[in-house]
């Protein structure tokens, strides 16, 4: 078992990435002073309910746990204000105090869901992530939780910080393909804006990665997480550095929101979004092959990066003014430096960004 702290003071928490963890549920509660007093509330999907629900709730039944759960929808689609209401009234009627814990099992939609109602749920009670897609060792850390706006992703959230998070990467070895290379964008965004070496070596290990070999998994995700680890740290609110986790989410969200919540994976639009952002580099002046190496490593994961078509430009700009990165008439917009290397540039002109997209959708770019 690997273990990260997220250094946040009082807010501090681990981070335990393993295999078979799920087996010893009940006394990574124990260690962490979770009552048995008080219910406990898991909120999963349908994809992740039939594989691990029942053995979650039996190993802590057996614990002498007080266990309740809800199943919603898979997809982005739950990440919404009324399926939220559901599970607040779902938390009020099995008797949820101030003192229980909700417990995300799923992957970022599970996570983001959860950890919203832990966070308002009697103003906030404790909750614990227990990610189970790729994709979620990036959403699982760092405390921000949200549902959606139908005009815009995450606009309604806050900060909250869970007790601990549970990476079982056992559970990993059921995901769909799609799933994976969609979970591999965020791994690869985190060598992409922080450190070239990881860069590289995702690049390398691109293979063994799609395949879910175990060490070669378990380190991608104990690096990618503690990159996380160490940005949130240094600032927990996203009030400067945070920011450059968002490298490729401005375009990313927008192109989800447009195309309505289900026709691309968070990760599929996070891949667009960053080889748009390269694009965008190489635009304002970086040398062109920042574009077509960001372009080749995604790729090498299967993954998307080019502007759909079908799009309407209009559309994709309205959503990126809805963006939160998006003050007083300007967009905050994480621009490449190199391989490793990001900038954030607070006054970035809305027409290089709108030039930027309608180059994307030409698929064969020359740059």
């Amino acid at each position: 078992m690997r273990t990260l702290t997220v250094e946040l003071g009082e807010r501090s928490y681990p981070i335990y990435i393993g295999q078979g963890l799920l087996q010893n549920i009940a006394s990574f509660f124990e260690k962490h002073q979770i009552t048995k007093k008080s219910p406990l509330f898991i909120i999963t999907d349908t994809h992740v309910a039939p594989h691990y629900l029942n053995d979650v709730e039996t190993n802590l039944h057996k614990a002498g746990y007080t266990v309740i759960s809800a199943v919603v929808e898979s997809g982005e689609q739950s990440k919404s204000l009324a399926v939220y209401e559901q599970m607040m009234t779902k938390a009020i009627e099995a008797g949820l105090d101030r003192s229980s814990t909700v417990i995300a099992l799923g992957g970022g939609v599970v996570g983001d869901l959860a950890g919203f109602v832990a966070a308002t749920y009697m103003r906030g009670v404790r909750f614990v992530q227990i990610p189970t897609t790729i994709l979620a060792h990036d959403s699982s850390v760092g405390g921000k939780v949200a549902v959606n706006h139908p005009l815009a992703k995450n606009m309604i959230g806050v900060f909250h910080q869970p007790v601990m998070v549970l990476y079982d990467t056992s559970t990993l070895q059921t995901l769909p393909i799609r799933e994976v290379r969609a979970g591999l964008a965020e791994m690869v965004k985190h060598g992409l804006i922080w450190d070239e070496a990881f860069a590289r070596w995702c690049d390398q290990h691109a293979e063994d990665l799609l395949a879910l070999d175990p060490e070669t998994l378990a380190y991608g995700l104990e690096k990618g997480c503690s990159i996380k680890a160490q940005i949130v740290s240094r600032d927990e609110r996203e009030n400067d550095l945070r920011a450059i986790l968002n490298l490729g989410h401005t375009l990313g969200h927008a192109i989800e929101a447009t195309a309505g919540y289900g026709e691309f994976l968070h990760g599929e639009a996070i891949s667009i979004g960053m080889a748009g952002a390269a694009l965008l580099a190489v635009q304002l002046g970086a040398d062109p092959s920042l574009y077509t190496e960001t372009k080749r490593i995604l790729e090498r994961f299967g993954l998307p990066t080019v502007m759909p078509k079908h799009l309407d430009t209009d559309q994709v700009m309205n959503a990126m003014m809805h963006d939160k990165k998006f003050k007083e008439g300007n967009m905050v917009y994480i621009v490449p430096k190199a391989i490793g290397q990001v900038y954030i540039d607070t006054n970035m002109k809305v027409s290089a960004v709108r030039n930027m997209v309608e180059r994307l959708k030409e698929g064969d770019i020359h740059v």
